[in-house]
């Protein structure tokens, strides 16, 4: 048997969404401030043995079992299949779990494109670097699925950790924040993310705002400039001025585009701060999803009792980014047998290469 499990991190980022999209910063410049947390994304692959009625099988919202890649509804996991040069001579099985609910900003669908491709890469007998991960990653989303945004999902699902990010033209650097593990913490405690108990396609209204980029260029400047702000202000243990720059960060991001905020996000959002939330800002391209409250900690107990009808996730900061926490090739005289379209008889060893081709 050969099965590896993929873990990977979901984002939240602080300052400087929007400069990450290729429209901006490879004529601009970008740079974005964000960390992972303690909510993944996992990814079991396998090769399926050969018994079951149909070749592949696909669980996610759907459980689907089909006989070609091509059929596979999944766009991420049927392209990506073709992109890492799988096919229908061997079956595939893929379960997916989350820990958060999809498209609510939390960057889950790049959680998916980094951990679907981390997986299918060790179950293939290869070993990924995280910058290879991030481009491929990028290239499964941007170019073959055709999707728009920005690309720090991914670079921060693969590499994990609080960091900052930085976008031009020559290349993305990825730096971590160089800070007391006490002053991380600090921050954390006084993080609540709250679910406002929508969702949303993010390629809908990235869509949106760049198609709008050349004009919003004096609002984003600005969210470029806060990513400087904050790591400096975090390095210097004042997290509470830290709070307030994402209040002023989140009225910025509204003047990218209408589709950024809804009346249900400003009601919840204006809640907060009346509950003594120092700041907050929508996680992700905007609309729905988890909406993040800096609270000091004196405020915790009745913030909490303010939004008593929204369910609010505790989390920590996660270091590692995605990483391959499972796998099983210790039969490694495992031997699959499949009869190809011409009666030849192809038997695969448990990387999944041919290791004999008979008549």
């Amino acid at each position: 048997m050969s099965l590896f499990i993929s873990r990977t991190p979901y984002r939240i980022s602080f300052f400087g969404g929007g400069s990450d999209y290729p429209e901006w910063y490879k004529q601009n410049g970008g740079s974005v401030l964000s960390t992972t947390i303690d909510k993944y994304c996992y990814l079991t692959c396998r090769f399926q043995p050969t018994f079951f009625e149909k070749k592949h099988r696909i669980v996610w919202s759907y459980i689907e079992k089909i006989d070609t890649i091509a059929e596979i509804l999944h766009p991420a996991v049927r392209e990506g299949l073709k992109f890492l040069g799988f096919n229908d001579e061997r079956g595939i099985e893929i379960h997916h779990q989350g820990d958060l609910p999809a498209r609510t900003g939390i960057g889950s669908s790049s959680s998916f494109s980094v951990g679907l491709i981390n997986a299918l890469t060790a179950l293939k007998g290869g070993i990924i670097s995280k910058q290879d991960l991030s481009e491929k990653a990028i290239y499964l989303e941007r170019d073959i699925l055709k999707e728009t945004g920005g690309v720090q999902d991914q670079y921060a699902a693969a590499y994990g950790g609080f960091n900052r990010i930085v976008f031009n033209k020559e290349g993305v650097k990825i730096l971590p924040v160089m800070v007391s593990e006490n002053i991380l913490n600090k921050l954390c405690s006084n993080l609540i993310l709250v679910y406002s108990g929508s969702s949303r396609f993010s390629s809908d209204v990235s869509k949106s705002l760049v198609n709008n980029l050349s004009k919003k260029e004096k609002y984003l400047t600005y969210m470029v400039d806060q990513v400087e702000k904050g790591e400096k202000l975090i390095k210097e243990g004042k997290l509470d001025e830290f709070g307030n720059l994402l209040d002023e960060a989140w009225n910025l991001k509204k003047q990218l585009s209408e589709s950024i905020t809804s009346p249900e996000v400003e009601e919840l959002y204006e809640q907060g701060i009346k509950a003594g939330a120092l700041g907050g800002k929508l996680i992700g391209g905007g609309s729905a999803g988890f909406v993040l409250f800096y609270v000091p900690c004196s405020k915790q107990i009745s913030f909490k009792k303010a939004l008593n009808k929204f369910i609010k996730i505790p989390f920590k900061f996660d270091y590692e980014g995605s990483k391959i926490i499972y796998k099983d090739t210790d039969n490694i005289s495992y031997v699959n047998r499949v009869q190809n379209q011409d009666n030849n008889i192809l038997e695969f060893d448990f990387q999944g290469n041919i290791s004999k081709l008979s008549n």
